[in-house]
């Protein structure tokens, strides 16, 4: 299963707001990259929600539950969107500085390299670490 790692602006749409409306409408992502990483999502991926700015720390677990589509408010059939559901918060969240200071853990992690990236891959073992850190979910 494909796993993800989607950013967000807290003050604009936290994981807060999303564990409130159940589910949300994912747009607004305009770079080529991270619209080539939507449109390869499936319905029953897992995303990790990342609030940017100050906050810089992944907060919660979501799921795909649509597959990609045309962004409805645009005229451009290159700008898809899809829909998540919030699954729950992280017992204790990740934050940036813990992923760098574990960084052989996370050597490659599109996060750490492609810093402007809004949506990131994430490769198998670094999703089993990311939870490891957050008091081991599963």
């Amino acid at each position: 299963m494909p796993y993800w790692l989607l950013k967000t602006e807290p003050q604009e749409y936290s994981y807060c707001d999303l564990e409130r409306d159940g589910s949300t409408v994912w747009d607004g992502v305009s770079n080529p990259l991270a619209l080539k990483h939507l449109r390869t999502m499936e319905i029953g991926d897992l995303v990790l929600i990342y609030h940017t700015g100050k906050e810089r720390r992944v907060i919660g677990l979501a799921e795909v539950v649509t597959q990609p589509y045309p962004d409805p408010k645009l005229d451009d059939s290159k700008r898809v969107v899809i829909q998540i559901r919030a699954v729950r918060r992280l017992p204790q969240p990740v934050t940036l500085t813990q992923i760098k200071q574990d960084g052989r853990n996370f050597e490659g992690f599109d996060l750490l390299r492609l810093t402007r990236l809004s949506v990131v891959p994430v490769s198998e073992s670094h999703w089993q670490r990311l939870l490891e850190l957050t008091s081991g979910i599963n």
